[in-house]
């Protein structure tokens, strides 16, 4: 029996740890990774991308960095030139004054299928439709934390489904939570390890649309553009839906929208690969 271990890296506070801890073989079973995938929406933060290439450089196992486009631009552009367009969980104002959200399909179609297609086409080397061979293992690692019992079932559940792959999660078995995770990179990391999420990310809080904005720069720039795209004639999204969409909850345009700092995070987690499900 073949065995393969792969990390769903998403370069987040979870993920990193588990790389780390492989590094320095303190993950249970001494797990030690044969490839990290990093699936990139081409949109994540300066500060991710960063991060990544200091991943890199520490001489781990090898980080495959994989995309199936910049999905900022796939859900702007004028014309759609792949058979579905994925959307992303935007606010919505009905015509009554009622706020919605959109299904999010952006974290299956950049990130858990291009980890799919990556282990099958780039590790297993296996061509379009092929069945995994009955002598091949393979083992995905998710960063999911031990305050994330929930996510860890569906994920579960999906990977159940699909049949060809096991799944694990080695910090809910080594029960460390997401602080447990923060607590333990500050001592190995000399940055601060960025969540792993698209700028635009409708999933923020106040505090981090705020923190966002006061840092102005490429990041700033690129939320903004996306906000104002999705209200576009012409554009794919805008097109798509009929009623208007925003990035922020109030469903005012996220250079105008009023910033309260305590706002309860909505989403302080990472996008690894699983949020989505």
């Amino acid at each position: 029996m073949r065995e393969y271990h792969i990390l769903s890296l998403g370069c987040g506070v979870q993920s990193t740890t588990l790389f780390l801890m492989s590094m320095r073989g303190e993950l249970p079973d001494s797990i030690e990774f044969d490839a990290c995938i990093f699936a990139d929406p081409g949109d994540e933060g300066e500060e991710v991308y960063r991060h990544l290439d200091w991943l890199d450089s520490l001489g781990g196992p090898p980080i495959l960095v994989r995309s199936i486009g910049r999905l900022g631009d796939d859900i702007t552009a004028t014309e759609n030139k792949k058979k579905r367009i994925a959307s992303i969980p935007a606010f919505t104002l009905g015509v009554d004054g009622v706020v919605g959200t959109l299904r999010r399909q952006c974290t299956n179609d950049y990130k858990i299928q291009v980890v799919e297609r990556t282990i099958r086409r780039d590790i297993l080397q296996l061509p379009p439709r092929k069945h995994i061979p009955k002598d091949v293992k393979v083992i995905q690692y998710v960063g999911f934390s031990f305050d994330e019992p929930g996510r860890a079932a569906r994920a579960r559940g999906r990977f159940n489904q699909r049949g060809w792959t096991d799944v694990r999660f080695p910090l809910i078995e080594d029960r460390m939570t997401r602080t447990h995770c923060i607590e333990y990179l500050e001592q190995i990391v000399p940055h601060k390890v960025p969540r792993s999420a698209c700028v635009f990310c409708p999933y923020k809080s106040n505090r981090e649309w705020l923190a966002l904005k006061n840092a102005g720069g490429p990041n700033w720039e690129r939320a903004v553009e996306i906000d104002r795209a999705l209200r576009t004639p012409g554009t794919v999204m805008h097109d798509r839906i009929d009623s208007p969409m925003y990035l922020h909850r109030t469903c005012k345009p996220i250079d105008e929208a009023y910033l309260d700092e305590d706002q309860m995070d909505l989403f302080d987690l990472e996008c690894e690969g699983g949020c989505g499900l």
